[in-house]
């Protein structure tokens, strides 16, 4: 049987190996965390969301990045201080703009597949992780800011998402909780939550049953090729050998592509949330339960179950940092006071994580420039949206690779 490696046990990495199994390869997950869904995958907006694939990739996202640089609670802050790997990946940034319509688009169509795929899996495997099919709301307080969402959503339509349009008055028909004056939104009634750690564990419990074999707080300090395979070293000192390998390392994984001889640009972005507990009953009540997203201020608010809020946002280029900032969470906090007043904020539970990004705003995925090598990373701030789609694109691409697998 071939024997294939998966580097990363996040959303990606488990989705990869749960379609790797299913067409009859042996699959081992390495992962330095403890347990699956421990960095990017913990705590994210939980959103599953084809309405959010407008790619970030034109000038108007440039020029605010310029405008926020000094303000430290910006959605989108920009460290000035010089680095290399920043740059390069900026400069590809700025070439892709030309590609914006179009990676859009297929961001949409992308996630639409993910859905389907996703909500297979969790079917077949009985996967509680909190899902709420009650839609995405993206709302709206300014003439400029809505003119602007009703061309994206031409773009989002075409690329198959079905959107209703909303005056400002129609929200609240929509999320009763939702206080402010608002100019319109859209409503995308397919979209969905739920929490991507639950889904995750899940799937990797899913996965050991099936027989994947996951070796957690292992980390790889080297992978090379070696002979007709591949070889990778833990810091251990153990040697592992195996026909393939599928890199879902998050923002690792040019570290993993380097040294197997190629080359993926990816640069950390450094996302934010809270998780509020809805402890009494007010809080309950005042909290929303359709999924929400504040396009100017790039915050998102999803409901996880009875109780608990998660409110996420921001995006912070400053390497790879992890520190979880005061000033970054404060905004998040104060934004949830603001639109829902009734919810409590006394006890928040604070998280950051790394985004894995790439410049175009669409992941890598599919066969490297090495043998055995392929890749499914650089989700950015899709991962979860993504990551079934793009789970049964590689795993279609290994096989190719490796017919016989018995």
């Amino acid at each position: 049987m071939t024997h294939i490696a998966v580097i990363g046990a996040g959303v990606t990495g488990v989705t990869t190996a749960y379609e790797l199994s299913r067409l009859g390869f042996e699959v081992t997950v390495f992962d330095r965390q403890r347990y699956a869904a421990m960095e990017s995958s913990f705590a994210n907006g939980a959103q599953l969301s084809a309405s959010n694939a407008e790619t970030w990739t034109q000038w108007g996202t440039v020029l605010k990045g310029l405008k926020w640089m000094l303000r430290r609670d910006a959605p989108l802050l920009v460290n000035p201080k010089p680095e290399w790997r920043k740059l390069k990946w900026m400069a590809a940034f700025l070439g892709q703009i030309p590609n914006y319509r179009a990676n859009t688009i297929e961001t949409v169509r992308l996630a639409l597949k993910a859905r389907e795929a996703l909500f297979e899996t969790a079917e077949r495997e009985g996967i509680d992780f909190n899902l709420e099919k009650r839609g995405i709301l993206h709302f709206y307080s300014t003439e400029a800011d809505f003119a602007h969402a009703k061309k994206v959503d031409l773009m989002l339509a075409e690329g198959g998402l079905e959107r209703r349009q909303l005056a400002g008055h129609e929200l609240r028909q929509i999320e009763p909780a939702l206080a402010g004056d608002f100019i319109g939104g859209f409503f995308t009634p397919s979209d969905s939550t739920g929490d991507v750690h639950d889904f995750t564990m899940g799937l990797a419990r899913a996965c050991e049953k099936a027989g994947v074999t996951f070796r957690f707080e292992t980390t790889v300090t080297d992978a090379r090729r070696d002979g007709g395979g591949l070889r990778f070293t833990t810091r251990t000192g153990e040697i592992h050998r195996f026909d393939g390998v599928v890199i879902c390392a998050g923002v690792s994984s040019p570290e993993f592509a380097k040294s197997l001889g190629d080359e993926v640009n990816i640069y950390p972005v450094k996302g934010y949330s809270i998780t509020i507990p809805l402890d009494d009953e007010q809080s309950r009540a005042a909290a929303p339960w359709v999924s929400l997203l504040d396009d100017r201020a790039k915050i998102v608010a999803s409901r996880l179950g009875e109780g608990r809020l998660r409110i996420a946002g921001t995006a912070e280029f400053n390497g790879y940092n992890r520190d979880i900032r005061a000033d970054r969470i404060a905004p998040l906090t104060k934004w949830t006071e603001a639109y829902f007043p009734g919810v409590s904020t006394e006890h928040v539970k604070p998280w950051a994580g790394l985004r894995p990004m790439m410049p175009s705003m669409l992941p890598r995925v599919g066969a490297g420039k090495v043998k055995g090598v392929f890749f499914n990373t650089g989700h950015g701030h899709l991962g979860w949206t993504l990551s079934s789609a793009t789970a049964r694109i590689v795993a279609e691409a290994v096989a190719g690779a490796y017919p016989k697998t018995n």
